[in-house]
């Protein structure tokens, strides 16, 4: 989604100059993925579904990627209608405990299954879901404000909670190379305002759980049986409502300087095929976006600026397959774009670094997305 960039220089403030959207899915969360793994393992994905025991499985990871957006993604854009294509990558070698320590192996103890059984870790997830969505926004005079919708279709080829319960439920390394559709972001509410010196954002959006979702039965050594999420899950396999709720503030006139802050809560439904609903998330995104004229007559932008994001679980997972762990991860990076008004185009890219992170993966994000105006 495309963000308006206003300039009082030769009409630039009638183009939208950047702000793709979310999603979604977007994605923190609907989030697409491969793991990389051994012939022991897969060939313990072969096995029957029914009357096999549930064993609790780490933190689940939400739908919302912290990772996702881009700086001025939050904001109602410009009136009309856009396009945009988001390629979202995450990858990651470390897996890390409710104390922030790298996880070496993992204690399973399956209920009859003879005692509890250690199992060795070893994690390698390259993740990608591409995230085709479709912008409508206009302006509401009566009321003073912008209204926008969105909705965003992902594929990819696994999500990262499949691989989170993979390496926690049964140890050892998965593998998972199915391309296929995951979860939807639709958000039909946005409302924008905007001041001289502020820009407000209010929207209410769900994930619909479309996407590919199975589970599979593990053997573990000594006999006993598990029951997990696939390792090539695509879905999620359960609902999320998100709020969000976004500002920038601009320090001058031309708004090419913008200091952003999000923060967006997710509350989810319970899991199919687990006695497991997943806690609430708080995330909070933070930048400064700073746009550059590269020619005179302002018809190419570049846009640069640090970013960051942060992800707690607020509430406990619940249910019989649930544990008390809170997962939380922290990332920072920066951002690069290039916007192109003849064309009312523009291409960004971004990555962030997970410095910390507790009950969950930690790793590495990188985006690239590409945006038009019609």
């Amino acid at each position: 989604m495309i963000k308006r960039f206003d300039c009082e220089t030769r009409g630039l403030a009638e183009w939208p100059a950047r702000d793709f959207t979310s999603e979604p899915i977007n994605q923190r969360k609907n989030t697409i993925m491969k793991m990389k793994t051994s012939r022991l393992l897969a060939a313990a994905l072969i096995g029957t579904l029914a009357f096999t025991p549930t064993v609790a499985k780490a933190g689940e990871i939400g739908h919302y990627a912290g990772g996702f957006m881009n700086l001025r993604d939050y904001f109602v854009p410009a009136p009309g209608f856009y396009a945009a294509v988001y390629n979202y990558g995450y990858t990651t070698d470390q897996l890390n405990d409710s104390h922030g320590n790298k996880v070496k192996s993992v204690t399973i103890n399956p209920p009859g299954g003879g005692g509890p059984v250690t199992v060795g870790v070893d994690v390698n997830v390259d993740m990608y879901v591409l995230a085709p969505t479709l912008i409508y926004a206009l302006d509401v005079p009566s009321l003073g404000i912008r209204y926008g919708a969105l909705i965003t279709p992902t594929f990819g080829n696994a999500n990262l909670d499949a691989a989170l319960s993979s390496a926690t439920s049964h140890g050892g390394k998965a593998e998972a190379s199915n391309m296929g559709v995951g979860d939807m972001f639709v958000q039909p509410v946005w409302l924008g305002k905007t001041f001289k010196h502020l820009e407000l954002a209010l929207a209410y959006g769900f994930y619909a759980p479309i996407g590919e979702y199975d589970t599979a039965t593990f053997t573990l050594p000594g006999g006993a049986t598990v029951k997990a999420e696939a390792a090539d899950n695509i879905g999620f396999g359960f609902w999320t409502q998100q709020i969000q709720g976004s500002m920038a503030w601009y320090p001058m006139n031309n708004k090419g300087t913008a200091v952003i802050a999000a923060l967006t809560y997710e509350t989810n439904g319970k899991k199919q095929d687990f006695d497991l609903t997943p806690g609430d998330n708080l995330t909070l995104n933070w930048g400064i976006s700073q746009f550059l004229p590269l020619k005179k007559d302002m018809s190419v932008m570049l846009e640069v600026g640090p970013a960051g994001y942060d992800t707690w679980q607020i509430t406990d997972d619940t249910g019989s397959a649930a544990n008390n762990i809170r997962d939380q991860v922290h990332a920072v990076g920066g951002q690069l774009g290039l916007v192109y008004m003849p064309w009312h185009t523009a291409l960004t890219c971004h990555g962030y670094y997970e410095y910390a992170a507790k009950d969950r993966f930690q790793g590495g994000v990188f985006n690239v997305s590409i945006v038009k105006k019609f």
